[in-house]
């Protein structure tokens, strides 16, 4: 195990996979940046359907009122959670810091192991991983996620559950939403239950329901993958790999704790982070 006592250096800011004069995280990856903005296109279109085809056309205002609420709600909280994991660390380590200057000036104990990245020159810590597109070793990476641009690593593993967690909940509830708007307007054959034509309604709701249907299916089993990982303080990669735990493992609160910190409703929050890392894992936060 390599613990990291001490940085009585300093460095030049690392600018790679940053933009606005690396203030921001930003992977320029193409793939990753159109599906993205597919993400945000798809959550604009159940927005209009659930608003516009649905909500405001109804006869029942405080059925209306409640349901654009906590959808409002939680599409925002899905679409805040997007882009903190997106514009996030992951838990980046710095570039190129294997050199010997960098290694002597870092105070290891004699006899200790040093693991160096070939690929981007790296000295990596504990569970480390490196990322082909992210071009980067990045602590406690789950994985690489293309919906998000980015990795799911230490720093922004929070922001990513909240999003599949929020997104499979506007599913579930556009799901809702659409049969009950079915059963409505075949009830009231199909007068008075959308401002657009009863085929266009139908396209509209038909696509939705397939949309919502998918994601809150493939968010959902994410969710699960995600919360079973933390439970037992493995990641994706580990569990893929079937690592064999060199580390000592937290107990499952502890591990819980680490990704989403004390408990309280900042848990469900993507505007908080929970700030609890020990030496070993802030080593080199600050890049």
């Amino acid at each position: 195990m390599i613990e990291y006592e001490h940085l009585s250096y300093k460095r030049e800011p690392d600018l790679h996979n940053r933009c606005c004069n690396g203030m921001v995280w930003c992977i320029k990856d193409i793939c990753g940046i159109i599906c993205a903005i597919m993400t945000w296109m798809l959550i604009l279109y159940a927005e209009f359907v659930v608003i516009y085809v649905m909500l405001l056309p109804s006869p029942y205002p405080i059925y209306s009122a409640i349901n654009m609420i906590l959808f409002q709600l939680f599409a925002f909280l899905a679409f805040a959670s997007h882009l903190r994991t997106m514009f996030t660390d992951p838990g980046a380590v710095p570039k190129g810091n294997a050199t010997k200057e960098m290694i002597s000036m870092m105070g290891f104990r004699e006899g200790q192991v040093i693991f160096k990245c070939p690929k981007c020159c790296s000295i990596k810590p504990e569970r480390a991983h490196h990322c082909s597109v992210c071009q980067r070793c990045i602590r406690k990476m789950d994985h690489h996620c293309p919906w998000v641009n980015n990795c799911v690593g230490e720093n922004n593993q929070k922001y990513f559950v909240l999003f599949t967690f929020y997104i499979a909940l506007i599913s579930i509830h556009a799901l809702f939403l659409s049969v009950n708007h079915f059963i409505f307007c075949i009830r009231h054959e199909w007068k008075e239950c959308s401002v657009y034509s009863p085929p266009a309604t139908v396209v509209f709701l038909l696509f939705l329901v397939f949309e919502a249907l998918l994601f809150a299916i493939f968010t959902a089993v994410m969710l699960g993958t995600q919360m079973q990982a933390i439970w037992h303080d493995e990641t994706g990669i580990e569990q893929l790999k079937k690592e064999e735990a060199r580390w000592v493992k937290k107990s499952r609160w502890k591990s819980i704790q680490s990704v989403f910190g004390r408990f309280s409703l900042a848990w469900f929050s993507p505007f908080s982070s929970p700030q609890l890392r020990s030496k070993v894992e802030s080593y080199l936060h600050s890049v």
